[in-house]
Formats: structure tokens, C-alpha cells, sequence
């Protein structure tokens, strides 16, 4: 793991208090979730629930998981055996890829892609293949030549993450196909990062790949409460996935956290039966606060992709002068005051985003002004 260091996250968030400088690297709201569902939490403290919950999770937050994969998706997922509770997708996929992976298999994902991916590969003693996602028509896409040329008879699965990030991009039912076709055609496993299902924009659809034919049965379904509620430093999340596979994830997972948070977990069961209308609201605010964003942003001289889902903003700075983006980043508090994630660091082939920068807008409407006022000094 020493290839791995401190993460670009923490780097970016120290630098951000080091300098006090505002933040839109980190993806966290600067907002609380629904308020009857934080009393929740307190009221499950107040009546006892500070031990350990049962190993899967707490039952009650299992069956609203159930619930709402039936809801949402048409997707029927026993809470006893095909529904696992973990810290986090962080956790999720940790333990997905430990379990489902043995050393020198091999794993797909598309870059840039999430930072903990690669390290959950390396742990497992597996190697990550990347298939780079590219600016086509102003979205990131792949190439399904290029993604089926990545496959060899040593891998053993494909990681995909939609909506996506840090492109920002949600995967078409078309592209989604292809990744289904080829895991069927040769075996593999889908492992889908789905954190931001419910935050898409402009009306594009999520897509969760269980829901093609023939992928329920190899798809491991990863969800959070964290972005779907506001809650990021509630880590829970949960696996929907065949009895075999979830307790293969199990099984890894009770060695890691083993359980956690029962009173997060009581609390994140009534708002997955009570707030999805909450939840509808956040989406449409974040859909006015990327239009802000974007607009901020291209007035300042980026040149802006604009996502169709998450938190995030890729920029192009090559308009600016600049070609190195974790070079800017480093200096941009410098320069202006704001913190951004360079978007190279999440890349194999770091050279094909050097030029990216993503910015968050889960952020209030005031500290999104000001970060463009500050933003404009590099034009100036």
C-alpha cells in the first residue's frame, strides 16, 4: 500500500483549513439531511440502540432496503440473504472485491475512477485494467472495442460506477448493455457503484444494471445513505446481491467492521420509507446549483462538461493558460482562495486528464458565489 500515501481528499481538505480557503474538492453537502430523520438517529440513542446490531444489519433497515429496490427498480431482493449493511460503499466495495476476487485476477474499471477502487484491488492482490472514459458531445463515454479488448481470460470482473464519478457522466441503457452483454458472454462479475442513483439531472434516467436481463444474478448492487440523504458521515450503506455472493461479501466484511451504527441504520430505514420525497427536492436544488456552478465556471474561463448526475463539475483549464491540474489545485487557494480536486490522480493514465479539474457543488448557494467571484481572479 505505500504507493497509495494520503489521499488527494484529505491533501485538498487540509489545505483548504491550512489556508482558509473554500472548499468545493471534497464531495460533502454543507447541509443536513431530512430533520425527522436525524431525530430518529437521536431517538434510537435515546432508547438503547448503542450495541452492536446484528452482523447483515439491522433488519429493519434491510427490509427498507427491499422495499425500495421493489419501488424503484422492480427489483426483488430478500432482506434475509441477498441484503448486507456495511460502512459505506467505501466498505462495499472493499469487501466486494476481497471476497469476489483472488490474487492476480483482474479487475475493469473506467477512469478516472474513484480513488479507493485501486486500493481495494491492491489489497486483494488483483490487478485493476482501466478503460479510459473520454469527452464525446460534451459527456465522458468509453469505447466498447476498447473495453472488450480489455478483457483476458484473467478477469474476473468489472467495476462500474454510474452516475459517475468524478466525470459526472450516468451511463446510457445503451452502454450499460454492452457491459452486460460482455459479463455474460465471459463469466464476469458487475460490481455497480450506485451512490448517486437518485441525483441525476435534466431528467436522465438511472439505469441500475440488475435490471438488464440476465445481470441480477452476477450484478453485486452497492447503495448509500450518505449522498442519497445528506448524511456523508453516517457510512452506511449496503450491498443487494444473490444469497452466494452477499455472503461471500459477508464473510470478508464481519473481519472488517464486522457491524456498526445501529442507531444510523434505524434512522436511514425510515428515511428510505418516509423521505424519497426529500430526496427528490435535494436532486432538484443540485440541478440548480450545477447550472450556478457551470455558469460561475465558464464566466471564469474554464471550459465546462456538464454532468448529468453526483456532485461534481469537470473543467477543462486549458483555456486559462494552465495544463498541469494538480499543479493548479495546489496553488489555486494561492490564486484564488478555492480548493478543487485535480482530476488526474484518478486516472492510470494520468496524462489523459492533466488538464482536468473537478469542482463540488453540494455546497450552499452563497459559498458557490463566492467561490466564482474568487475563481474570476485567474482571468483577470
Amino acid at each position: 500500500m505505500r504507493a497509495f500515501g494520503t489521499t488527494i481528499f484529505a491533501e485538498m481538505s487540509a489545505l483548504a483549513v491550512q489556508t482558509g480557503a473554500i472548499n468545493l474538492g471534497q464531495g460533502f453537502p454543507d447541509t443536513d439531511g431530512p430533520a425527522a430523520m436525524l431525530d430518529r438517529a437521536v431517538q434510537a440513542i435515546g432508547a438503547g440502540a448503542n450495541q452492536y446490531p446484528p452482523g447483515p444489519g439491522v433488519l429493519e433497515l434491510r427490509q427498507a432496503v427491499s422495499e425500495h429496490r421493489a419501488a424503484h427498480y422492480g427489483l426483488a431482493y430478500d432482506p434475509v440473504g441477498e441484503v448486507l449493511v456495511t460502512v459505506g460503499a467505501t466498505e462495499a466495495v472493499a469487501a466486494s472485491v476481497l471476497a469476489l476476487c483472488e490474487p492476480g485476477d483482474e479487475v475493469i474499471a473506467f477512469e478516472p475512477y474513484y480513488d479507493s477502487y485501486a486500493a481495494s484491488i491492491a489489497l486483494a492482490q488483483a490487478k485493476l485494467v482501466a478503460v479510459t472514459l473520454r469527452p464525446v458531445e460534451g459527456r465522458f463515454t468509453f469505447d466498447p472495442d476498447e473495453l472488450r479488448a480489455a478483457v483476458t481470460p484473467r478477469t474476473r470482473a468489472i467495476l462500474v460506477n454510474s452516475p459517475h464519478n468524478p466525470t459526472g457522466t450516468v451511463f446510457t441503457r445503451d452502454e450499460l448493455t454492452v457491459i452486460a452483454e460482455l459479463c455474460q458472454e465471459r463469466g464476469l462479475i458487475a460490481i455497480t457503484d450506485e451512490v448517486y442513483e437518485h441525483l441525476t439531472f435534466d431528467g436522465v434516467e438511472h439505469v441500475p444494471m440488475a435490471t438488464l436481463p440476465g445481470m441480477r444474478e452476477r450484478t453485486v448492487m452497492i447503495s448509500s445513505a450518505g449522498k442519497t440523504f445528506s448524511v456523508t458521515g453516517w457510512k452506511t450503506g449496503w450491498v443487494c446481491a444473490p444469497p452466494a455472493l452477499v455472503t461471500a461479501v459477508q464473510t470478508v466484511k464481519q473481519f472488517l467492521t464486522f457491524t456498526a451504527s445501529a442507531p444510523w441504520q434505524l434512522a436511514v430505514a425510515y428515511g428510505l420509507r418516509h423521505e424519497m420525497e426529500w430526496v427528490a427536492a435535494l436532486g432538484a436544488g443540485l440541478q440548480d446549483k450545477r447550472d450556478r456552478l457551470m455558469e460561475g465556471l465558464s464566466a471564469a474561463g474554464f471550459s465546462v462538461l456538464r454532468p448529468a448526475g453526483t456532485y461534481f463539475v469537470q473543467t477543462d483549464i486549458r483555456p486559462l493558460g494552465f495544463t498541469d491540474g494538480l499543479e493548479l489545485t495546489r496553488r489555486l487557494p494561492e490564486l484564488a482562495g478555492v480548493v478543487a480536486i485535480p482530476t488526474q490522480v484518478f486516472y492510470d493514465h494520468a496524462e489523459r486528464g492533466r488538464h482536468f479539474v473537478r469542482f463540488a457543488f453540494c455546497k450552499k448557494e452563497e459559498v458557490i458565489d463566492e467561490a466564482v467571484a474568487r475563481l474570476k481572479r485567474l482571468s483577470s
